[in-house]
């Protein structure tokens, strides 16, 4: 519900402060008055698109403040929640419009785009008016009104998980069919590819292994003279005859220096040990650089082909051997490929029909609640003298989406035997008000939390039509909260609470105020709107009846 609107510096608007209540309340005033500012005002600080030129004349910038009552189960909490600006059981928005056209904006003193506002006001108010284009006479918007008349929420949720069951198939199958036609392009190189890198069987460092062993090779002549003239050094002829000559001859003079020469005579046996162990090494060195004649073409024509098909490739000699895996898994796709076909395709198809069958159910549930509402349009037309009229919830097919493949769209007769037709191009503008007043009523039973504003919806109406447009605005407004800008007096004297909107000239400045009215100052006021400038005493008799009636009802 809308506590507050506080408005300053905007068109001719200084300073003004409203407080609303709930139920019926009524703005009228002269043409000209500002009645129409108010609701740019509003639509300003909910983020709405409207004029561009707000500040007042000489002032800096403008601004509006609009306070809002929120319950917990509120639609808007999710929204702030989603923000990151919490929940609230008192939603204050503030926004500044600067004279060179930047606007800021804030939520319970918080910086908030545009689009937060925009969201929160799609929760917090309606606006309906002759120049609706935001709700009842928007084609665009009738499916979800008749879908939130009819509250299928679980039949919309449903149709919607399956709609992205169908669309995850749809675009699997799509996908796959896509690269299989691109792998049938290279399918002859694939299938060359693979027998090559087959035929080759390159294995992980099998390149830097073949590298290694072609430079030992390369350098066999000259690594194994050297090591075989170490080999001969350490030999029989070398030090090992040396030191086994040392071994006798302290042999022999150990007899009279037994205790000095133990220690040289065990060191040198270690040494003759040491030395056997090293001529083994050797000894077995020359063996390994023993090489068959054709090993290093070998190792040098495998170590070519690796390098070879890397850069054929374009890609490191180590990295053949995934390259194989990943292209034999391709060929392989490819060759079953017309069995992942057939199963992508029955997966498919069946999501698809789990889709038609979700939303021919909630087409079933859109045709009975479009009757339903058919028939509460027609209740509710009778007493706005439309009692000819006939109004059609037509539903037709369109492209299947989320929310099902149901185009639906409000069309009027408003004759009998009349072809029926968009509300917009059958209705005059009197009764373009009244079916959009009969419509409101139908699709607001059983909703809350919404502040509706009608902006002139009685204009083109009066006597006893107008009388029906007050009553039926009353009726809307019990147990919620509706704003009338209205020049009727029939539908003014509705109202709970009653402002007039007017005009004063201050030092040669044209401002507009707004005043809330006591009991005889309505009279005044309803007297004005039925006689003109000249009130009379029989027009203050008749404001007076009014009131009265409405008082007894």
């Amino acid at each position: 519900m809308l506590l507050s609107l506080d408005i300053r510096d905007v068109l001719i608007i200084d300073r003004l402060e409203l407080r609303f209540q709930p139920g019926l309340n009524v703005l009228t005033g002269e043409t000209g008055a500002g009645k129409s500012i108010l609701l740019d005002a509003l639509g300003f600080v909910l983020g709405w698109r409207g004029r561009a030129d707000l500040v007042r004349q000489g002032a800096e910038q403008g601004e509006v403040i609009a306070e809002f009552a929120l319950a917990t189960d509120h639609p808007a909490q999710a929204i702030l929640q989603e923000a990151g600006l919490g929940q609230t059981d008192t939603l204050l928005l503030r926004r500044v419009n600067n004279r060179d056209g930047r606007k800021t904006a804030f939520v319970n003193d918080r910086r908030a785009s545009g689009e937060v506002l925009r969201a929160l006001s799609d929760t917090l108010v309606e606006l309906h008016g002759r120049q609706d284009d935001r709700g009842l006479l928007n084609p665009r918007a009738h499916r979800q009104l008749l879908d939130a008349y009819a509250g299928i929420d679980s039949a919309l949720s449903a149709c919607r998980a399956a709609w992205r069951g169908l669309r995850v198939a749809r675009d699997a199958h799509m996908a796959e069919a896509a690269r299989l036609r691109d792998m049938a392009k290279e399918e002859d190189f694939l299938r060359h590819a693979v027998s090559e890198l087959d035929t080759l069987a390159p294995e992980p460092g099998e390149e830097a292994a073949l590298d290694a062993r072609r430079r030992q090779m390369q350098a066999a002549e000259r690594l194994r003279a050297d090591v075989s003239r170490a080999h001969a050094a350490l030999s029989e002829e070398g030090a090992e005859r040396l030191l086994m000559d040392a071994m006798r001859w302290l042999e022999t003079a150990s007899d009279g220096l037994q205790e000095q020469l133990d220690a040289p005579i065990e060191a040198l046996t270690r040494a003759i040990d040491a030395l056997g162990e090293a001529q083994q090494g050797l000894e077995a060195a020359v063996e390994a650089l023993n090489y068959h004649p054709g090993e290093l073409e070998a190792v040098e024509e495998r170590l070519f082909a690796l390098r070879g098909l890397a850069r054929k490739h374009g890609c490191l000699p180590d990295d053949l051997a995934q390259l194989s895996d990943d292209l034999r898994n391709k060929l392989d796709r490819l060759d079953n490929g017309a069995r992942q076909i057939a199963e992508l395709a029955k997966a498919e198809k069946i999501a698809e029909t789990a889709y038609s069958e979700q939303a021919a159910a909630l087409s079933a549930l859109r045709m009975q609640a479009a009757t339903q509402l058919d028939i509460e349009m027609a209740r509710e037309l009778a007493p706005l003298k439309l009692e000819r009229a006939v109004f059609k919830t037509a539903l037709a097919q369109s492209e299947p989406g989320p929310d099902g493949y149901d185009l639906v769209q409000f069309e009027v007769a408003t004759n009998p035997g009349a072809p029926a037709g968009p509300l917009t191009r059958i209705a005059s503008g009197g009764e373009l008000s009244r079916f959009l007043l009969a419509l409101k009523v139908c699709l607001a039973r059983g909703t809350s939390g919404l502040t509706m504003i009608f902006d002139e919806i009685d204009r083109g109406v009066g006597g006893a039509t107008a009388d029906a447009v007050g009553r039926r605005l009353r009726d809307l407004a019990n147990g919620a909260q509706v704003l009338v800008v209205t020049h009727s007096p029939q539908v003014a004297a509705r109202g709970q609470h009653h402002w007039r909107v007017e005009k004063q000239v201050h030092r040669d400045q044209t401002l507009s105020r707004v005043v809330p009215l006591s009991a005889d100052a309505r009279i005044e006021e309803i007297a004005r709107m039925l006689s003109g400038d000249t009130i009379t005493d029989a027009a203050r008799a008749a404001a007076q009846d009014l009131l009265t009636a409405e008082s007894m009802r």
